[in-house]
Parts: C-alpha cells; sequence; structure tokens
C-alpha cells in the first residue's frame, strides 16, 4: 500500500482528518483539486466572514454619531478593495492548511479523484493519472450550490455564492433567494453596503430552521435595516433578456414581478457525489448522500465518509468532528459517537444568530413538560454600551429535570456565546448549575444567566 489513509478533500473536513491521522501514526495523503482548505476557507465561511466584517465597519462609520464622534463626511468605500481584502484572507488562510499539512507531513496530490475497488484511489492531474493505494479511503469531497430547475445560474445574472464573493460592481439592486445562513448573510453584507435588497423565502419564516421567536426578530430587524422581506413565497421564474433581471414571485397575495440586476440563487446544498466513483466500487447512497455507520464507515470496508456527502448538518466543524471520530475509530480508540443534536449553529449577519438544541416548538412535540426563560438585549448593560440591544437569550429546560435542552440566541457578538450551552449540555449540566455559576460583569454573557433565571423565576433585570 502507498499510504495508511488517503483523504479526498482538503476542506475543514478533509485537512483536519488527515492531521488527526498523521498524529496517530498513519502515513497519510490528501488528494484536492483546488484551493486547500476547499469551499469553507475559499469560497466560504472565512471570506464571507470577512465580507462581513467590512459591512459592520462601514456602519460604524455612518452611525459614528451615536458613540459620540464625528462622524466623516459621506464615508465611501472601493467595493472591489472590500472584495480583495476578502480574497486576501481567504490566500492566507489556505497557505495556512498548505503548512499545517506539511507540518505533518501529509503528502498532497493535487487533482481529480476517483475511488476505485481495491482500496485504491485513482488522480487526473496535469501531469497526467496515476492510482494509489491505502488501507482506508475517506471520501471528503464536500458540496456545492444547489440549483432549481426554475433558476438555473448562468454565474453573471443568477449567481451562487462563489460569484456572491467576488462581484466586481456592487449591485444596486438584488433579489436573495432563499435564507438560510448563505441567504441571509449575503442580504445583510449588500444591504449594508448599499444595496436594494429583496430576500425571498418559500417557508413561513426566516431561517426557518432556527426558533420561530428568533426568526421574528431577524424579519424585525432586517426590516429595520430596509432588507425588503417576502416569506410564504417562490420564484416562479426569471427573465434575464434584458439589461438586468425580472423576477416572477408566487406569494399567497398571487404573483409579483421584482426587478433587480441580479439573483442570489442561495437554497442549499448538494452533496459532490457524482462521478468519484460510487457506482463502481458499490458505495450506498441515498437521495445522493453517502450512507455511512455511527462512525462513518460505508457498506464498503475500507472505505468511509465524512461532512457535506453525508446526511449530516453541512457545517464545517460537524466535518472536522467527524474525521477526528473516523480515524480515532480505525486507530482502535474508544471513541464516542457525535450527539448531532449538540452540534451549534451559526448565522453571522447582524444581528448574528446561535442556537443548539431543541427549539421550543421541537420539544413541546417532543411531549416534554418545559420552563422558557428570555433576557433581552436591551437589558444588557453591555450590550447598551455596545449600542446594539437588538436581540436576546432564550433557553429551554425540561421542568422534571432541569435538562438543558436548547439555547437560542440573535444579537451581537452571540456566535461567540454560544459555546457555553454546547459544553454546559454536554456535561449534562442542569439550569440550577447555570444560575449558580458567576457570570462577569458587565458582558454579553450574563444574558444567558439571566435567561435561565427567567426560566426558574429568578431574573433580577427585568
Amino acid at each position: 500500500m502507498d499510504f495508511d489513509i488517503i483523504v479526498i478533500g482538503s476542506g475543514p473536513g478533509g485537512y483536519v482528518t488527515a492531521i488527526r491521522a498523521s498524529q496517530l501514526g498513519f502515513k497519510t495523503a490528501v488528494v484536492e483539486r483546488e484551493g486547500l482548505g476547499g469551499i469553507c476557507l475559499n469560497w466560504g465561511c472565512i471570506p464571507t466572514k470577512a465580507l462581513l466584517k467590512s459591512a459592520q465597519v462601514f456602519n460604524y462609520l455612518k452611525h459614528a454619531e451615536d458613540y459620540g464622534l464625528n462622524s466623516p463626511e459621506n464615508p465611501s468605500f472601493e467595493f472591489g478593495n472590500v472584495v480583495q481584502r476578502s480574497r486576501d484572507v481567504a490566500g492566507k488562510m489556505s497557505k495556512g492548511v498548505e503548512f499545517l499539512l506539511k507540518k505533518n507531513k501529509i503528502e498532497v496530490i493535487r487533482g481529480e479523484a476517483q475511488v476505485k475497488a481495491g482500496k485504491k484511489v485513482l488522480v487526473k492531474g496535469e501531469d497526467g493519472e496515476k492510482t494509489y493505494s491505502a488501507e482506508h479511503i475517506i471520501i471528503a469531497t464536500g458540496a456545492r450550490s444547489r440549483e432549481l430547475p426554475n433558476l438555473p445560474q448562468d454565474g453573471e445574472k443568477v449567481i451562487g455564492y462563489r460569484q456572491a464573493l467576488a462581484l466586481k460592481e456592487l449591485p444596486k439592486k438584488m433579489i436573495v433567494v432563499g435564507s438560510g445562513a448563505i441567504g441571509v448573510e449575503f442580504a445583510y453584507f449588500y444591504a449594508s453596503m448599499g444595496t436594494e435588497v429583496t430576500v425571498v423565502e418559500y417557508m413561513p419564516n426566516l431561517v426557518p430552521v432556527e426558533d420561530v421567536d428568533v426568526s421574528k426578530q431577524l424579519e424585525k430587524s432586517f426590516k429595520k435595516a430596509g432588507i425588503k422581506v417576502m416569506t410564504n413565497a417562490s420564484v416562479e421564474s426569471v427573465d434575464t433578456a434584458g439589461d438586468g433581471v425580472k423576477a416572477t414571485v408566487k406569494t399567497k397575495n398571487g404573483e409579483e414581478v421584482i426587478e433587480a440586476d441580479i439573483v442570489l440563487s442561495a437554497v442549499g446544498i448538494t452533496p459532490n457525489t457524482e462521478n468519484i466513483g460510487l457506482e463502481e466500487v458499490g458505495i450506498a447512497t441515498d437521495r445522493g448522500r453517502i450512507v455511512v455507520n455511527d462512525f462513518y464507515q460505508t457498506n464498503m470496508p475500507g472505505y468511509y465518509a465524512i461532512g457535506d456527502v453525508l446526511a449530516t448538518q453541512a457545517l464545517a466543524h460537524v466535518a472536522s468532528a467527524e474525521g477526528i471520530t473516523c480515524v480515532e475509530k480505525i486507530k482502535g480508540m474508544h471513541v464516542e459517537k457525535i450527539d448531532y443534536n449538540n452540534i451549534p449553529g451559526c448565522t453571522y449577519c447582524l444581528p448574528e444568530i446561535a442556537s443548539v438544541g431543541f427549539t421550543e416548538a421541537r420539544a413541546k412535540e417532543e411531549g416534554y413538560d418545559i420552563l422558557v426563560g428570555k433576557f433581552p438585549f436591551s437589558a444588557s448593560g453591555k450590550a447598551t454600551a455596545n449600542g446594539d440591544t437588538d436581540g436576546f437569550v432564550k433557553v429551554i429546560f425540561d421542568a422534571k429535570y432541569g435538562e438543558w435542552l436548547g439555547c437560542h440566541m440573535i444579537g451581537t457578538g452571540v456566535t461567540e456565546m454560544i459555546a457555553e450551552a454546547v459544553a454546559a449540555r454536554k456535561l449534562e449540566t442542569t439550569g440550577h448549575e447555570i444560575l449558580k455559576t458567576i457570570h462577569p460583569h458587565p458582558t454579553l454573557s450574563e444574558a444567558v444567566m439571566e435567561a435561565v433565571a427567567a426560566a426558574y423565576g429568578e431574573v433580577i433585570h427585568i
């Protein structure tokens, strides 16, 4: 065998898996067809956060007087510079992954990979084809922007997230189809930079996987920011014949034609499982996603899969955790299976959203007798000093045993706060233990303690 482990794909699932495998003593290789770091580092998580930070700073400039400062006259920007900063950040992180792989003595093989029978991987690169073998082959090929039949992407007037990250000019009007994390993050960014944005969402609420109270607060904040929100609506067709785009949107009140310069399709992702040899090897799939057991082994011995090619949550930190779990199991270590009900989800528009566990509706559906507590950032001294008081922290507990069933936050900085709830739930902490955990003052994190206090009828500051 050429290697102990070959990992196909170098996203946050693939490169983390490879590094952990190397740490465990496996001779490891990574196959990558594009930039190291995958979609997340190059065209997803990292560059979008760079754009969002630029938008936040620009908003501060426009509202400097709110902080007792002299507002600069007509704050402005060169859109190309904003995009270039984002690309530079992505490039720096990709080079960081390259350094880590080299440091851990992992061979990087460039090219398109296909799995083959007999624990082999065929790689088509610039220098032709070459076949490699390994005792264990881990598929981490990720996913791409999903296309709707009635909303085909031409890369110019109807675009996906990759094009949205690198537009040459700021559009005057944009329609964002879909209000998951990708959709609302881009909606916030472009609206902050001056684009007239309309969000079209098929479901009754924005960010439909979130607790309904969070969804309602985001819609309220978006409308205050000048973003038009259309829920219970769908784009039936787009006309790209003219200079811009005319989108026919179906609502409960009938059809409406909306004109824009560009349409961003943000309706989810499609796993990259085509043309990678799954059928030839006999690896089972279900609706395009690879089927695995609790430790990511497919139905074919020696072949594994992690990340967005699975039916689990399509999140970078999930892919990383799955990869680490996978190789530690291969090593023979005692490994716990991942608790997918304790995965934090974060959305980085403003206000930010962070959540873990059951929503209130889900907890009721599961038959729990619940205690619910909510603390608004308008009552937080730190949030008031920051000038960002939109949002709240909401907690849900089992009334009988005090189990922390769910935590849902919306507001500035909440993506940095959610780990407290994740760790506490992992440790099976009760509400009373959180109440007796002294939180520093003044901080945004106090809102967690206060929300728990509200659930138990002991809240002080509201």
